[in-house]
């Protein structure tokens, strides 16, 4: 097996899954050893205008720190746009990945991963970043109780991969805010999963947003084993305080991200309120961390 933090892949398969979102699937170098988990994050490198192939650092891709201020190094009109995916699945025997690509308003004034994922056909070339098994964090999807998945469409290969990594004890319920009714898609899972699509088109208008008016609404399950959040970071931050303030959800229960933010790009520097959520999720991380070590010295 073949580890390579850093890699070109190439585009084997494009399906159009809905009006808005852009299946790949993608071949390339080590990834005869890809870990895989649910709800897995990776970076994706777009090559910039002219270049065939995302140009990459010559520093060596283990010392992360390194490599990343290489990158950073690079002329700014040669340097690739990076993006953070999740990877939807992995197929073992062809040693192929899947990522799926939600299309951001129009062609002309959407981002560099829109704009690439509109027109992407087979055989063209993206370069990947991680995953790392290091930043995997494994989630109570077999523990007793329900579970309650929230996101926009930004989540949905997220909320997929988790779906179909329930177990067929599980019983779990999905709020999933997509534009409108053609983005609805199928979500296999073992689980007792039901599913609310939460439609932009129809839902009221509101300072709040729709998906987090539709989770206010909702009757939820009695004390649930976990809760899941993602998508836009404001959206997010505010379904966390509406679950712990008015739910009274324990937050050590709620894993959360923001995936995007409004009006912002990866590449603008971090907002303060980003900063407060990092701050959020790596103390959550050393709290679990510890309350394991204990659990496993005790």
């Amino acid at each position: 097996m073949t580890v390579l933090p850093v890699a070109l892949i190439h585009v084997t398969g494009v399906r159009r899954l809905t009006p808005r979102m852009v299946r790949c699937t993608f071949a390339g170098d080590g990834l005869d050893a890809f870990p895989t988990w649910p709800d897995q994050q990776l970076k994706l490198l777009f090559p910039r205008p002219g270049q065939t192939a995302p140009r990459l650092p010559e520093a060596p891709a283990d010392d992360g720190m390194r490599w990343y201020q290489a990158f950073l190094a690079l002329p700014e009109d040669e340097r690739p746009w990076m993006r953070s995916y999740t990877v939807r699945a992995y197929d073992p025997e062809r040693q192929w990945l899947t990522v799926d690509f939600v299309l951001h308003g129009a062609h002309e004034s959407a981002g560099p991963a829109t704009r690439w994922a509109a027109t992407a056909s087979v055989g063209d070339t993206l370069a990947r970043y991680g995953p790392s098994a290091v930043y995997a964090r494994p989630l109570p999807l077999d523990a007793p109780g329900p579970i309650l998945l929230a996101g926009d469409e930004t989540a949905l290969p997220a909320i997929g991969s988790l779906a179909e990594a329930l177990p067929a004890t599980a019983r779990a319920t999905a709020w999933i805010e997509i534009a409108d009714r053609a983005e609805e898609q199928p979500l296999p899972t073992r689980a007792d999963l039901t599913v609310h699509w939460v439609h932009r088109d129809r839902a009221p208008a509101g300072p709040d947003g729709a998906l987090l008016a539709a989770v206010r609404a909702a009757r939820l399950p009695a004390d649930p084993a976990l809760a899941w959040l993602a998508g836009e970071a404001g959206a997010v931050r505010s379904l966390r305080r509406h679950l712990i303030a008015d739910r009274g959800l324990d937050k050590r229960r709620i894993e959360f991200a923001g995936y995007w933010r409004r009006s912002l790009t990866q590449d603008d520097a971090p907002t303060e309120e980003d900063l407060v959520e990092a701050r959020e999720r790596i103390a959550a991380a050393q709290e679990e961390a510890g309350r394991t070590g204990s659990e496993q010295a005790g």
